[in-house]
């Protein structure tokens, strides 16, 4: 960070965090609703005898809600990563 303020990135403002909250919260959202989706399709029967699900629908749920959840963060690690890497990198044009 120079003294002058030169290559240093301006702290978000209140509508700023708010604004980002309320995307992470959308995503959020929106990967429950997806996952749900996806999930229930592929392990639950369409033909519905019980009112819970047998033993079978429960796994597959449980492998298919977890490997969603893991490549959710897998893509949300390397985002960060880009972001991080794009931010050092503007930081060392920044101090030229």
């Amino acid at each position: 960070m120079s003294f002058l303020g030169f290559g240093a990135r301006p702290q978000p403002t209140s509508a700023e965090k708010l604004a980002m909250a309320e995307m992470e919260m959308d995503i959020m959202a929106h990967m429950i609703n997806k996952l749900g989706d996806t999930c229930f399709r592929k392990c639950v029967s369409s033909d519905y005898k019980d009112t819970e699900l047998n033993k079978g629908e429960s796994v597959c749920l449980d492998r298919c809600v977890h490997k969603f959840v893991e490549a959710f963060q897998k893509v949300g690690q390397q985002i960060n990563e880009k972001t991080t890497q794009q931010g050092a990198a503007a930081a060392a044009l920044g101090r030229r």
